[in-house]
């Protein structure tokens, strides 16, 4: 398969030709702290290099209504697909290094002066390979993808889980404008705005419901390291996106159990 099949230049697909493991004079790169690498190695896992996705994507429009608190449908697919684009140019990568799994994964949105609505959305990691074999990629046959640290990682393996992937969930909200006499009722008092509280509530629940489905369809137990993002990009003050991610894990064995840590007892007991 060539590089341009992969959705990735020429220019990469020669990098990581020469990442390769196995290749005379290859080094492995990675964006790893000195504490993350050698924990990795610890875990079992060799670093093979560092790899990427990126997609420039031009967000589209959509109309909204001035007091309306409404989801806005087209922004959010827009969004959501251009991250699964620079995640799947990541994963891409990290298969013609046959790694078993990425760690570490940074996942961004960079807007760019070529224009309001044109934004790069960039995935970064390193991609690792078990040093004892094992079956590690998860139920869609790709490398596991991981936002976790290194040392969380390393925690996460000695507890017998294993990651499967990074799940995320997005939703584009546009939040009601206050009618005038909203503004002047409610001047100089403390109150509620029920309003503003139910929208936000509802778009971040919406952003929660979409990662925790990702999740379900890897077959995971669970989704770990759970962060929920806010970002207004370059919309108006209320148009704001809910961004949640995180890693979905499952225990390594069906009969697994968490170690209980073992009790230290004094010498009077």
């Amino acid at each position: 398969m060539d590089a341009s099949e992969l959705g990735m230049s020429a220019d990469a697909m020669t990098r990581l030709n020469e990442l390769k493991p196995g290749k005379p004079g290859s080094i492995f790169t990675s964006d790893l702290s000195v504490n993350e690498f050698l924990l990795v190695r610890q875990a079992g896992f060799r670093p093979l290099g560092m790899v990427l996705g990126t997609s420039i994507y031009h967000v589209g429009i959509q109309f909204r209504r001035w007091g309306r608190n409404q989801e806005l449908e087209t922004l959010s697919q827009a969004m959501y697909h251009a991250r699964e684009l620079a995640m799947d140019r990541m994963e891409a990568e990290a298969d013609v290094l046959g790694a078993d799994g990425i760690v570490a994964v940074r996942l961004r949105v960079e807007l760019k002066e070529w224009g309001s609505d044109i934004a790069e959305f960039i995935a970064i990691g390193t991609a690792v390979k078990a040093e004892h074999g094992g079956d590690w990629r998860n139920n869609r046959n790709k490398p596991f993808t991981s936002d976790l640290s290194g040392q969380d990682f390393w925690t996460l393996l000695q507890t017998g889980y294993m990651p499967l992937g990074m799940v995320m969930g997005s939703c584009v909200y546009h939040v009601a404008h206050r009618t005038f006499g909203n503004v002047i009722a409610n001047v100089g008092r403390n109150t509620e705005l029920p309003q503003f509280t139910q929208a936000l509530y509802d778009a971040r629940e919406l952003a929660m419901e979409r990662m925790q489905k990702e999740a379900e369809a890897l077959h995971a137990e669970g989704i770990v390291g759970v962060e929920l993002q806010q970002h207004n990009h370059a919309w108006s003050g209320h148009t704001t996106e809910f961004f949640a991610i995180g890693t979905a894990v499952r225990p390594l064995r069906d009969d697994h159990s968490i170690p209980q840590p073992q009790l230290v007892l004094g010498l009077d007991d």
